[in-house]
């Protein structure tokens, strides 16, 4: 079988600008990821070691082609020096382990952040494609283009309801948790034929460059994570990651995650000074609604006319619920949504929810105070709730 990755730009773009901000602002960082399993796979996962073995063997001989490195390079946001880092750059098999834990698969990469945070999203796909390489039949694919068709149709016929003040767009955030390279492939270039007043972009770089699409993303939860255990108060973690991610990028990639620690939390932090900076907010957690209904009500708080901002939602997000969101916020502000697994893994076969997630760094634990029940993950209790009661956070 041919290996699962077979370029270093099938990942999300916002492995790339976390990985850039990492390595100017904090390149002495040691960090730990652990990968998780949520839900109940259809077969022990522990049976997929040997092809996860061989398979970081084969990630780790990889490095980043010229050509690669002309497109990260053309990305306005993207410095000349870190692109000569990726130029040098391979995946050290040495910071990376697989075992078998029982029936559960153990995958732990520790070492320099700057050396493995770019794991998390390939180890997702591999392990994602192996576990449905095992399950696919025959029909499954015709399935899949068949619930791909239904989505389709749904979004043109919306096309015909009242327009709203500001336009309805999607964008495939389907990497993590795909079916398959090839299925995420098809599905995007689909999408981009067939719906292109609607569909503006994907996560996933390498499709985004042989596509002609426009990659997607900014930052994600390990980014703000990070600044619990560097030279910060933990209280002042968000304001100190905001600051960076500010200088650093001086105006682009301006949409900023908000559920590290809670939507409360996050606003309390977010002023009438990174509310002008950043363009908008993204939600992962906790009810849509709610979250955005708060968002708008800091925004006017601020006397700043949200319709100048945008609301990206991304959680666990299918079409439908898309549109309501769409139809709910759309003549109050600017909106984006990310779609994954139901964009990448809607095939009649039940997705895994698999991370991958930073859990130690500088020696010492972080943790996500998640608005959603479930998604708060943390193996210390006693920093977990030392967190919680800096950030006045319930259990």
């Amino acid at each position: 079988m041919a290996p699962v990755i077979t370029s270093l730009l099938d990942t999300d773009l916002y492995k790339f600008t976390m990985w850039q901000t990492m390595l100017h602002r904090h390149p002495q960082t040691q960090a730990e990821y652990t990968f998780v399993c949520r839900n109940t796979p259809a077969y022990p996962l522990a049976e997929l070691l040997a092809d996860v073995e061989r398979e970081l063997d084969h990630l780790c001989g990889l490095s980043f082609a010229p050509a690669e490195l002309a497109y990260i390079g053309s990305l306005r946001f993207i410095k000349p020096d870190f692109v000569d880092f990726l130029r040098i750059f391979r995946f050290q098999r040495s910071f990376i382990e697989a075992k078998a834990d029982g029936e559960r698969l153990s995958i732990i990469a520790s070492g320099p952040q700057v050396h493995v945070m770019g794991f998390e999203i390939y180890v997702l796909a591999i392990v994602n494609e192996l576990y449905f390489r095992r399950l696919a039949q025959p029909g499954t694919l015709a399935e899949g283009r068949r619930r791909l068709a239904e989505k389709i149709d749904l979004l043109r016929a919306f096309g015909s309801e009242p327009p709203r003040r500001h336009p309805f767009e999607f964008f495939d955030f389907g990497l993590r948790r795909r079916f398959s390279g090839d299925w995420q492939r098809e599905v995007v270039a689909t999408f981009k034929r067939d719906l292109p007043q609607y569909f503006k972009g994907t996560s996933n770089v390498l499709l985004a460059r042989d596509l002609g699409l426009v990659p997607i993303g900014t930052m994600a939860h390990e980014y703000l994570q990070t600044y619990q255990a560097l030279g910060v108060r933990l209280r002042d973690h968000q304001k100190a990651a905001l600051e960076d991610w500010v200088q650093e990028y001086r105006g682009d990639l301006g949409v900023a995650l908000t559920d590290v620690v809670g939507m409360d939390a996050f606003l309390a932090d977010f002023d009438l000074y990174f509310a002008k900076l950043f363009d908008g907010l993204r939600h992962d957690s906790g009810d849509p609604f709610v979250w955005g209904e708060k968002a708008l009500a800091h925004y006017a708080k601020l006397r700043i006319d949200a319709n100048t901002k945008r609301l990206v939602f991304s959680d666990g997000l299918d079409v439908p619920r898309a549109l309501a969101l769409h139809r709910h916020f759309a003549d109050r502000t600017q909106l984006g949504f990310g779609i994954g697994t139901n964009l990448s893994n809607d095939v009649g076969l039940t997705p895994l929810n698999i991370v991958m997630k930073l859990t130690h760094c500088n020696g010492q634990p972080v943790a996500k105070l998640s608005d959603s029940p479930g998604k708060t993950l943390c193996d210390d209790q006693t920093f977990l709730a030392y967190l919680r009661q800096v950030f006045n956070v319930p259990a």
